[in-house]
């Protein structure tokens, strides 16, 4: 791969290129450079052997290109790999093009024994077809009409198995108490013990009381996640019809269905709100997956306005540098190198608008 032009040490980094940068740890006897430039081709436009059809076309162009291979510090086996492509060889405004390419078939290649998406810079001319978050973090608190201070929100435990009536008295117990939202958690959808159109009615009364109660305005995130995308356009409507300024959607639902409510949040005026639900498959393993720092970039793209974006408290593992490198990550207009919190490259947002972390 090196020798196919997939590795080339002078190369300079244009301004629309997307860099990316993958920790790689080859199989053994395999030379990292060899391995990144196999990681470089097999992302773009290589397959596993040169064939003749590549005449037809101007691969010098299309060939993705690993140009700088760095020993990871403290490890004797990994190699961080920056890795450069031409903007034309994806999809404008398409997350799952771009991680077709970036997360495809690569991960599985023999050449490299792990892989890991450690970060990536999204150039501005690329940035600019992503209608990014919907609401961020301004506009919510003029809707919220709550400024100065965090957002203080919960979530509805037992998260299974109560009624509808039961969980609207949760909702509303809460947001009196002083909440500003209640939210349904990842796998509450509409079970037997409870139809999603129950809990939305029961919640909303619960909003509804505390509202009227307390003078505020308060909310309650409305899990609309389902099996197709018709049922959470259902269930995203009633939500909408009953006076929700909020509603969720899960990351398991895939890429394609989370740009899609996105586009549907921002003409409904609606809060969107995602769980990190699944991120941990592949954002846990340090060797292995992909950074949820990445997810944060690729989420604000897509357009959700909320996102799980971690703690270092409670239950779920979380680096205190790692994850204010993601808070800044949702955040801040423009991004430096940072390389504590782990942010290896700049980013310029393109003026999209902030992501809240949650």
């Amino acid at each position: 791969y090196a020798k196919m032009g997939y590795w080339d040490p002078d190369y300079v980094d244009k301004e629309t290129d997307v860099l990316a940068l993958f920790r790689v740890t080859p199989q053994p006897g395999v030379d990292p450079i060899e391995a990144s430039a196999a990681v470089a081709g097999e992302s773009s436009t290589a397959t596993w052997t040169v064939v003749w059809t590549d005449l037809l076309t101007a691969c010098d162009l299309y060939r993705a290109k690993a140009y700088k291979v760095d020993a990871v510090p403290n490890s004797s086996d990994q190699y961080f790999a920056y890795i450069a492509y031409d903007i034309d060889l994806f999809e404008e405004g398409s997350i799952a093009n771009l991680t077709a390419s970036i997360i495809g078939n690569v991960f599985g290649f023999k050449a490299v024994k792990a892989l890991r998406l450690e970060d990536m810079r999204l150039p501005i001319a690329y940035l600019k077809t992503f209608q990014g978050p919907a609401t961020g973090t301004i506009v919510e608190r003029e809707r919220m009409d709550k400024f100065g201070r965090p957002f203080l929100g919960a979530t509805v435990k037992p998260k299974l198995g109560l009624s509808g009536k039961n969980y609207g008295r949760v909702v509303y117990e809460g947001l009196k108490g002083g909440l500003d939202f209640l939210k349904d958690d990842e796998n509450i959808n509409s079970q037997p013990f409870m139809r999603w159109r129950e809990r939305y009615l029961y919640s909303m009364e619960g909003v509804n009381r505390s509202q009227a109660a307390s003078g505020e305005v308060k909310g309650h995130y409305l899990n609309v996640t389902a099996g197709t995308m018709e049922d959470m356009y259902e269930r995203a409507e009633f939500a909408k019809e009953l006076g929700s300024v909020i509603c969720m959607i899960d990351l398991v639902i895939g890429y394609t269905a989370i740009q899609t409510m996105a586009v549907w949040a921002r003409k409904s005026d609606m809060i969107l709100h995602l769980h990190r639900a699944g991120n941990s498959t592949y954002s846990r393993q340090k060797e292995h997956g992909m950074n949820f720092r990445v997810i944060c970039k690729w989420m604000r793209m897509a357009g959700v306005d909320h996102i799980h974006a971690g703690t270092v408290v409670g239950k779920l593992e979380g680096d205190p540098l790692m994850i204010r490198g993601f808070y800044n990550t949702l955040l801040e207009s423009h991004l430096d190198v940072n390389l504590p919190q782990g942010i290896f490259f700049e980013q310029n947002w393109a003026s999209l608008r902030k992501v809240t972390p949650v």
